[in-house]
Formats: structure tokens, sequence, C-alpha cells
């Protein structure tokens, strides 16, 4: 080998060692900017509460390739919606998506979404948290370190019941499973029942146990946790459409530039359109599980005397949630 090719030889392996001995560095920094974060869903992979968070990890990898990485954390094993909602508020937890309900402790001009048969449907639901309701109360979560990505609707509540219920005095007596809400609480106490405060992932166990010999629920959620098993009766009140949020810590959003927020709001938009849609097709899809398995589907009697039992909580709620006229005013929103 002459001198000339030598030293060009030794020149390029300076140039290929340099390169190999920069890549781990190069490999690190390429690591460290790929976000994790973590999401908590109470469901399995068949479920709307964790196909949602597929979509908008989808959507955001699309627009951020290579920037984030979902952990989605299924059948609730990081707790029920209060400690998601308490991890979320530390920053432990990146992502949820809760009710209204459970995060009325933290805000509780809430409840104005809760009031018992204020909302006609789930259009009318949509209209109100669209406008300027929907927009005061992302400031008030705001404030309690809560980033609200987008409004979903779980659909309305329904009573579950050990034995048929049709009528409200048929539950005088009754020890009532409710969401840890003053709210909640104030409603089935206006029927004579015995409110009892449980996490949704011990309901299952409190019913079967005799800690409860009822409660209210969703028609999706109803089969997603088998209740059907325990309490087989649901009676289609419709009393309270269950509104909630897909959100996010505060901790996670501040470390996110203007792209990645825009990217992500825009994703949570489509994500709680995508739930919403979901939530149809799979409270029909509950509604037949639960009815194979022993399940039976009951119509209220006398309805204008379960409305008047319950419009007491509006009267009662009004200063928390703006004044009657404020709940009026939603009710007659067309």
């Amino acid at each position: 080998m002459t001198i000339l090719h030598r030293r060009a030889f030794l020149q390029s392996a300076a140039v290929v060692g340099a390169a190999t001995l920069a890549m781990p560095a190069y490999v690190n920094r390429a690591a460290a900017q790929t976000r994790t974060l973590t999401v908590a869903s109470l469901f399995g992979d068949d479920k709307p509460e964790t196909k949602i968070w597929f979509k908008i990890r989808d959507l955001v990898e699309a627009k951020l390739p290579g920037q984030f990485k979902f952990n989605i954390v299924k059948n609730g094993a990081l707790g029920g919606e209060k400690e998601v909602a308490e991890g979320v508020r530390l920053g432990s937890i990146q992502a949820s998506q809760s009710t209204v309900s459970w995060l009325s402790g933290w805000v509780p001009e809430l409840q104005l979404l809760d009031l018992p048969f204020l909302f006609r449907d789930g259009e009318h639901v949509r209209k109100v948290v669209e406008g300027s309701v929907g927009a005061e109360l992302r400031e008030k979560l705001l404030a309690q370190n809560f980033v609200v990505g987008g409004y979903i609707n779980y659909g309305a509540r329904h009573l579950l019941t050990k034995q048929p219920v049709t009528r409200p005095e048929q539950l005088k007596g009754k020890r009532i499973r409710v969401i840890q809400s003053p709210l909640h609480t104030k409603l089935w106490s206006a029927f004579g029942t015995t409110p009892i405060g449980i996490p949704i992932t011990e309901t299952y166990n409190a019913l079967s146990t005799g800690v409860a010999d009822a409660m209210d629920l969703t028609k999706s959620a109803y089969a997603g946790f088998k209740l059907y098993e325990v309490v087989p009766y649901l009676t289609e009140t419709g009393h309270i459409w269950a509104s909630g949020v897909v959100y996010y810590s505060t901790a996670f959003w501040s470390g996110l530039n203007e792209e990645q927020k825009a990217v992500f709001l825009q994703a949570s938009t489509e994500g709680a359109a995508y739930f919403n849609q979901l939530i149809v097709g799979d409270e029909a899809g509950s509604v037949a599980i639960a009815v194979q398995h022993g399940g039976h589907v009951l119509q209220p009697e006398e309805r204008a005397t379960w409305e008047a039992g319950a419009h007491g909580v509006w009267e009662e709620f009004a200063p928390i949630v703006g004044g009657i006229d404020k709940i009026k005013a939603i009710q007659a929103t067309v």
C-alpha cells in the first residue's frame, strides 16, 4: 500500500470510527425525544373507553411520528375514575376520560350537566357543551389541573335493581350504590333510598354480597362490568345524561409545544366524536348481552312522579351551578 493510499485509508477509517462513536449519542437523543404518556381506561380493548384512545393515538402518531408513545393501561388497573383523576391531577397519569360526576368534587359547577331530567337527548347535551356553558366549564377544570381535550357522552343513566322496580315508591328502604357526588346522593335520597358511595370497580362485589341493592348506570357499562349477573333488572329511566370529558394532566400539557397541543386537541375532538358514535352501537349490543344472560329491560311507570321527585335537586343545586334561570335556559335549548 502506498503512502498516499495508506493516508486515505486512515482518513476514511477515522471518519467511519467517529460516526460509529457518535451513533449511540444520536440514538439516545432520538429516544429522548419520544415522550411516553400513560393513559387509563376502565375497560378492555372492545369498549369505547379504550377504543377512543386507540383512535387518538393513531391520529397523533400520524401527525407527530415518533414523538409520543401511548401506554394505554386497561381494565381499571390504575383504579376507578376518582383514583385516576387524582393521578392525572398529580401528573402520575397523563390522560384519561371521565364522567363529569367524578370531577365535580373539584369543580362543583359540573353538576349542572348531571341535573336529573334536564336534557332531552344526546343532541341536546351536545349543543350545551359545545356552547358557552362548555367553554366556561373547561376554564374551571383547567384551574384544577385538568386540560379538557373534548366532551363525550356516555349515554343516559338508568336504574339497575335486583327486583323489578317501575315506580318510585318501590325504591323506599333500598340501599343504592351511587357515585360519590352530593348531587347523586341527594337525588336518590329523594326517593327514600339509602345512598352508598362505592367506586365502580368495587360495585359488583357490593351488589353480590348485599352491601347494596341497586344502582344506576349507562347501558354500555352495564354489560361492560357484567352487572346483569347481580342486578338483572334495567328500568329505562334515563334520568341523567352521563356527560364526560377526555382530559390531560397540566404537567403533561405544559411540556407540549404549540404544534403538539394543536394536534392533541384535534385528535381529542375527533376521538370524542368517534366515542359518541361507538356508544350508540355499544349500548344496543350491551343490552342484547344482558338479556341473553337473563337480564330484563323494564319501562318506568308514573314518569311524572319520577320527574317531580328529582326536580327538588334543581332548586338545591341552583346556587352552585349558576342559578335556576341558567338551568331553565338550558332546558329550553333547541
